[in-house]
């Protein structure tokens, strides 16, 4: 029900939006004398506000046309290299003259928590230079019809392996957040199987491996509600005319709601702000502005079925630090994992992820000894800052590479000595 009053209330909106971007025009019009006056900026200011506040944002686009290697512009085609109803996997093909094969093969495992692969944007335009990237683009649940059957985290983990067996072997997978728990049950089950295609390291960054370890306040509200509240509460049926109309959904507006409900008054001083930015026509600040709510406010839907398990598994039961979690109805062991090495990286700030809560890998992983176990926490970060920002560009992002490289190195000299 509340999912149809949202859809009637944007489109209700639709012609206020459409006269406030009217008026927005109006009073940008370099022709009218009236948009050079400081009541002219004001007007239009209020008009941006209004509209961007209300509209529905849309999928955004990487729009990563090039990168630089060796100090050279390098253009990058993004192709959809494998395909599923619920995911497409996305290579960023750099068009180099001369082959390097001492990139590393990296496969981002983009979050599937409410925002778009998009977020990892900047993550994936820092390893563009030194790496060969894949991204797991995640389809919105209201778009994909209820023809093509369920999806939830048993699927979410076959997905990771049959994206590692098409990449083939000395791939590094990289989870960040929400993905921390399926990637390390993934690699854990192909372990388990001696699969010759299980990567060569694996990253986990602000997982929730272990959210007993300080919990946080989505930790908490987790263990404080049984698993029919949420049923309850946070699912709803896509409307008509989506795609997937019928389809349970945990709905994206729901999720950003929490978040934007966490740090609601520094969201509304960056309104303010912005609204400052447009009146003193300080383009810059504006545009940076945008820029970052065109992204953060673009929001997808979860299948029902992925966000129920997710949160009786990981939040609730704790199984895979408990041991008890499984995959197809068998047990998952992380201490099956001896030759895939693991790195940990965690925020000194992170609200979301509590410290100590992907670090807890580490004693999962009881197969692998110590020299193929990194553990590392940025300082000065919060949970976005672990693979964003530029702290991450200058200090996260060239240990993972090195670790990375580090790894595959190993591995060459390994196959070497076992053929000699």
């Amino acid at each position: 029900m509340y999912y149809h009053l949202y859809e009637l209330n944007h489109a209700v909106m639709q012609p206020w939006r459409a006269a406030a971007d009217a008026t927005r025009l109006f009073y940008q019009n370099p022709l009218n004398p009236i948009s050079r006056t400081r009541y002219g900026r004001t007007v239009a200011a209020w008009a941006e506000v209004f509209e961007r506040t209300t509209r529905r944002y849309g999928k955004p686009t990487f729009d990563l046309d090039e990168t630089v290697i060796d100090g050279k512009q390098v253009p990058v085609v993004e192709n959809t290299v494998w395909s599923k109803p619920f995911c497409n996997l996305v290579h960023f093909q750099r068009d180099l003259a001369k082959p390097r094969p001492s990139d590393p093969r990296v496969l981002l495992v983009a979050p599937m928590s409410g925002h778009y692969a998009t977020l990892l944007r900047g993550t994936v335009e820092r390893f563009l230079p030194e790496a060969e990237v894949y991204i797991t683009d995640w389809v919105d649940a209201r778009n994909v019809p209820m023809s093509e059957g369920h999806f939830d985290l048993d699927d979410y983990i076959d997905y990771l392996i049959e994206m590692l067996n098409h990449l083939g072997p000395d791939t590094h997978i990289v989870g960040v957040c929400q993905p921390s728990v399926p990637v390390l049950s993934a690699v854990s089950v192909m372990e388990q199987h001696h699969s010759p295609n299980s990567p060569t390291s694996m990253t986990l960054m602000g997982g929730p491996i272990d959210t007993r370890c300080n919990p946080t306040a989505v930790n908490k509200l987790a263990e404080e509600k049984d698993l029919s509240w949420f049923r309850d509460n946070v699912i709803m049926h896509v409307p008509f005319p989506n795609p997937g109309f019928g389809r349970p959904v945990y709905p994206g507006f729901l999720q950003l709601t929490g978040f934007m409900s966490m740090n609601m008054d520094r969201h509304m001083i960056a309104q303010k702000d912005f609204f400052m930015h447009l009146v003193r026509d300080d383009g810059d600040s504006a545009e940076k502005h945008r820029e970052f709510y065109d992204e953060y406010l673009a929001v997808m839907d979860l299948t029902s079925e992925f966000y129920l398990q997710t949160v009786q598994t990981v939040f609730i039961e704790h199984a895979l630090p408990k041991g008890t979690m499984t995959h197809r109805g068998e047990p998952v062991d992380p201490g099956a994992i001896s030759r895939v090495a693991l790195f940990t990286v965690e925020g000194e700030n992170d609200d979301i992820t509590g410290h100590g809560q992907t670090r807890a890998a580490h004693d999962l992983c009881t197969g692998l000894p110590d020299n193929m176990k990194v553990h590392y926490e940025q300082p000065r970060v919060g949970h976005y800052g672990v693979f964003n920002g530029s702290r991450f560009r200058k200090e996260v992002a060239p240990r993972m590479l090195n670790f990375m490289r580090a790894q595959s190195n190993v591995k060459r000299r390994g196959k070497i000595k076992a053929v000699a």
